[in-house]
């Protein structure tokens, strides 16, 4: 074949080539201009009631408000979280379907369950850190005798084995805090997993556990109760908590390294396009400075996320790579 026709039908598969992607990627550029065309729907992997159900019933008011389409609730349910998280994974992403993604299903899940139906690195796109709920050491004001942090932990290397902690149920922030703790520590104390924080709590403040890590919203009930029936020890944070001023962080108590927090934010399923995914980034970081927000989340004690996408997802990378690692080293293994 002459050279001069090789070039002509090189040229040709080139342009037939680019030609065929155009209209994929204007229709692309289509979609993403008029998203959103549709209702929108915001999966929780959590029933309702729950403190990240209430999180997102309050941002899919402002969202709807933003984007000018009604945003939905989707409970679903199960699994610990892996039931809805796979559901946002395997939505059209065309970004009538977003979703709450946290903890454990993003940075836990795939290493401690045999089987997880969804990649959270590859099949999910982040798009904001919604809050984090910085984690408390707190034990019964009534039963237990231990005032501060340094007496409890003087006491477990003392007596090992004798002090029980519960948690929410295995391989939740809870559990893996106390986990993290007791190798910082060198102590060994017995983990007594629930079904849940609230039986958890009934129990520590009865003094049938000795300890328990738990989010400062879900203690300040108690903390402050009146007369108080949980005490507080310490926080996972890098600085004092002005709910709680008088109680100090692990750094201080010579522990650097501790911040602990159960966290969530928003993902979409991969292929959502990077034009949505920006403007719901945009419309979410709107949403978490609104006075109102900002006095749901802060004024609870939880900290304000926000910031973009790759920060998400730098965030998310961390965070695996922290707890998986004490997971393998402690083999723990879902119930």
């Amino acid at each position: 074949m002459p050279i001069a026709a090789l070039h002509s039908r090189r040229g040709a598969l080139i342009c037939f080539a680019a030609c065929a992607l155009a209209p994929a990627a204007s229709l692309a550029q289509d979609a993403a201009a008029n998203w959103p065309s549709k209702t929108i729907t915001l999966i929780v992997p959590y029933a309702p009631g729950g403190s990240s159900d209430t999180r997102a019933r309050q941002l899919a008011q402002k969202l709807s408000t933003y984007l000018g389409k009604t945003v939905v609730v989707d409970n679903k349910a199960g699994a610990g979280g892996n039931i809805g998280t796979d559901a946002i994974a395997k939505a059209t992403p065309d970004g009538h379907t977003i979703g709450l993604g946290n903890f454990a299903p993003l940075s836990v899940n795939k290493t401690m369950m045999a089987k997880v139906p969804f990649d959270a690195a590859t099949d999910l796109i982040p798009v904001i850190l919604i809050e984090k709920g910085p984690l408390v050491v707190v034990v019964s004001a009534d039963k237990s005798p231990h005032k501060t942090f340094k007496e409890l932990l003087a006491f477990a290397k003392s007596n090992p084995g004798k002090l029980s902690y519960g948690s929410a149920g295995t391989g939740g922030a809870y559990h893996l805090a106390g986990e993290l703790i007791k190798d910082a520590t060198g102590t060994f104390t017995v983990h007594i997993p629930y079904r849940g924080g609230g039986p958890a709590t009934t129990d520590l403040i009865a003094g049938q556990v000795d300890y328990m890590f738990d989010m400062l919203p879900s203690a300040m009930t108690y903390l402050k109760s009146t007369p108080p029936r949980m005490r507080a020890l310490a926080v996972a944070t890098d600085k004092r908590l002005p709910q709680i001023p008088d109680v100090p962080t692990f750094a201080e108590l010579g522990l650097k390294g501790m911040e602990m927090s159960n966290w969530f934010g928003m993902v979409v399923p991969k292929g959502t396009p990077p034009a949505i995914v920006a403007k719901l980034n945009a419309a979410m970081n709107r949403a978490l400075k609104e006075p109102d927000m900002i006095e749901r989340i802060a004024g609870q004690g939880n900290i304000i996320g926000g910031g973009t996408p790759e920060d998400f997802a730098k965030f998310i990378n961390g965070e695996t790579a922290r707890w998986s690692k004490l997971v393998k080293e402690k083999k723990i293994t879902a119930e």
